[in-house]
């Protein structure tokens, strides 16, 4: 992997699968050169970050393709995302340490406060070397804010997945009300079961109904519970042990 033409507008990158276009400020492109695959399939990486505020942006990705585009209209998209989210919330806590420890040491010293040894940290190493050039190291807020970063929130606030996509996305909002429509029925499905059973008299049904009964009391409360945790871990807070 390496970086040609860096200039004012961003920079190429090329690698073995495929090019790279970072287009300045904010939109990185990446796809497939078309004779690395004989079948003129295409797939790319749209990325957008937009600077909000200080310490905060607003991200808007899309991956198009010309190839398996029947499984978009099988699969819902909130399931995608589930894996999609996967990936930017694992660097999103080393990414609000690290532009704190590059802003601790100063824009232009940043080699000092990140280890880029390989040829895979090449793009890192090429917006630093535009940011540096072409933004002075720094954005420019126009007045708007001072620059210094606010304080760091606790790591359920940080990568809180509720607030930052789930209301927002029409498909995972839809997902996460159904989902928690579901978990309520269990519970009341295993407090009604539980309940028929108590209050029916011993003659009136059998042994083998009144297990049954109980065990599905006992099979849709175990179910209320997985998904609780499930809904919890994908659409509100998933945490990562992470090394420093």
């Amino acid at each position: 992997m390496k970086v040609k033409k860096l200039d004012i507008n961003g920079f190429l990158g090329k690698q073995d699968w495929g090019s790279s276009n970072f287009i300045a400020p904010c939109i990185f492109h990446a796809f497939a050169d078309v004779e690395v695959d004989q079948e003129h399939r295409r797939l790319s990486l749209i990325f957008m970050c937009v600077p909000v505020s200080p310490g905060n942006s607003r991200l808007i990705w899309t991956f198009p393709r010309n190839f398996g585009v029947w499984i978009d209209k099988i699969v819902p998209r909130w399931i995608f995302h589930i894996g999609q989210n996967l990936i930017l919330d694992s660097d999103l806590y080393l990414l609000h340490v690290e532009e704190r420890k590059i802003m601790e040491i100063g824009a232009t010293n940043w080699q000092k406060a990140c280890f880029v040894p390989t040829k895979s940290d090449a793009l890192v190493v090429g917006f630093r070397r535009w940011f540096n050039k072409y933004a002075g190291g720094e954005i420019d807020w126009k007045g708007k804010y001072s620059g210094a970063l606010p304080p760091s929130p606790p790591r359920e606030q940080l990568m809180d997945r509720y607030w930052s996509h789930v209301v927002n996305c029409k498909s995972c909002n839809t997902a996460h009300k159904g989902l928690k429509a579901l978990e309520v029925i269990l519970q009341i499905m295993s407090v009604v079961l539980i309940g028929i059973v108590a209050v029916t008299k011993q003659n009136m049904i059998s042994m083998v109904v009144k297990t049954t009964m109980v065990s599905t009391a006992i099979v849709c409360f175990a179910a209320s519970k997985w998904l609780a945790h499930f809904i919890y871990k994908n659409f509100h807070y998933h945490d990562y042990n992470h090394a420093f």
